[in-house]
């Protein structure tokens, strides 16, 4: 540590997470974090504990590369932004909340389904899942619910083939993966999670009497018969993609169509040059940022960084939506251009625990742009902007209800 490292005072620090006003711009509270000239900020949490949230995109990077730093969410330390997280410190934990080298093993054993080559290859099934729903979008007819009708249904069904999940289920599993990531309570977290738990255990049962398909029949047959992995931890593994594959590109589906009819310049201009595609879908993950508080860590050792001591046993949140609209990166970062190039943004992390579905969600994504607006090219909200009830800041932003007419 050199002379320069210093903790600045902590009286008086913000309140943290805070729940946008819009779908697309940064709550004022964050606004204010990211022109802080400091690349980290003390902010209190909702039990009144106190962590550093990452501010800068280069520190942002340096942090999440740190080996110092734990994913370990079961650690009584662990910087909690809801009663939620509280409510799974006892549970096994995926490989998401372990450290190397217990880390890398786990995540391998997934690793396989998820290459550009296989998800490549996922293309025409994923076309074909998009267009089926979107065929029934138009039988049934305006106004709709696009979240019920299609931005959730769709990662579902996707997610399902990818993993061996009865898609026959989905009613069940997308309202306990509501219950679970919306939860205020721990309790009721709890109570979601185990619902969760049950199911899968029933499902492993299931395909250890008779092999099953896709990714959890794998799992059964190869790595739990052969002791790589044991039953709790295919289970907490299989939850996470189950979960993480259909919440994050839903609420990413539906910010996104909203974000893209409130520009309509930006919509026009994709229309016109579908090359844009790609491109634009990295626009809107930087800008929608919807994992904004999944960076949170623990520090196992203290930490200097541009002038500031980060101490060991301290909470650290890497927000992907500050990080995003750094201006010494991303030019005028608070405008919505699809013409920019953003593959750098930090939507899906950085480092080991990098998310490792964001091949999956960048080809969906794709997909669903160019088909969507292509099928039903007069697409419209159905009330305005405003009047839409976006999720609170605490878990994955998005909206439950997206009215939309055509």
């Amino acid at each position: 540590m050199t002379e320069t490292a210093q903790t600045p005072q902590t009286e008086g620090t913000p309140a943290f997470p805070n729940d946008r006003t819009c779908p697309y711009q940064l709550p004022a509270g964050y606004a204010q974090l990211r022109d802080d000239p400091n690349s980290l900020r003390k902010v209190t949490l909702y039990d009144g504990r106190q962590a550093w949230v990452v501010t800068k995109h280069e520190a942002a990077r340096k942090l999440l590369a740190d080996p110092r730093l734990s994913s370990d969410r079961t650690d009584i330390s662990f910087p909690s932004t809801s009663p939620r997280i509280e409510s799974v410190r006892d549970r096994t934990p995926s490989f998401i909340g372990l450290d190397p080298p217990e880390h890398g093993p786990k995540r391998r054993m997934t690793i396989s389904e998820f290459t550009v080559k296989r998800i490549k290859n996922m293309r025409p099934g994923i076309e074909r899942i998009v267009h089926g729903f979107i065929d029934e979008l138009l039988a049934a007819g305006p106004p709709a619910d696009l979240v019920s009708m299609f931005a959730l249904p769709v990662p579902s069904m996707v997610i399902c083939e990818l993993l061996g999940v009865p898609y026959a289920d989905h009613d069940f599993f997308q309202d306990a993966s509501k219950r679970l990531v919306q939860s205020v309570g721990a309790a009721d977290a709890s109570r979601a999670r185990d619902d969760l738990e049950s199911y899968m255990d029933g499902l492993v049962t299931k395909f250890q009497a008779e092999p099953g398909p896709g990714l959890v029949g794998a799992l059964v047959s190869e790595q739990l018969a052969a002791g790589e992995i044991d039953r709790s931890e295919l289970i907490s593994t299989a939850l996470l993609l189950l979960i993480a594959g259909h919440e994050t590109t839903a609420s990413m589906t539906s910010l996104g169509v909203i974000t893209l009819l409130e520009h309509p310049e930006q919509h026009a201009a994709l229309r016109a040059d579908p090359s844009l595609v790609p491109g634009a879908v990295e626009e809107l993950l930087r800008v929608l940022a919807i994992a904004d508080i999944a960076g949170g860590r623990i520090a196992r050792a203290d930490i200097e960084i541009d002038g500031q001591l980060i101490r060991a046993g301290e909470g650290v949140i890497v927000t992907n939506s500050i990080a995003n609209r750094d201006a010494s990166v991303f030019e005028d970062p608070d405008t919505f251009d699809v013409h920019r190039s953003a593959r750098h943004h930090l939507a899906f992390g950085y480092g080991v625990h990098q998310c490792l579905g964001q091949n999956l969600a960048r080809l969906e994504l794709e997909v669903i742009v160019t088909a969507l607006f292509d099928r039903i090219p007069t697409l419209r909200l159905a009330v305005p902007a405003e009047q839409l009830t976006l999720r609170p800041g605490t878990t994955i932003q998005g909206v439950n209800e997206l009215p939309v007419t055509w």
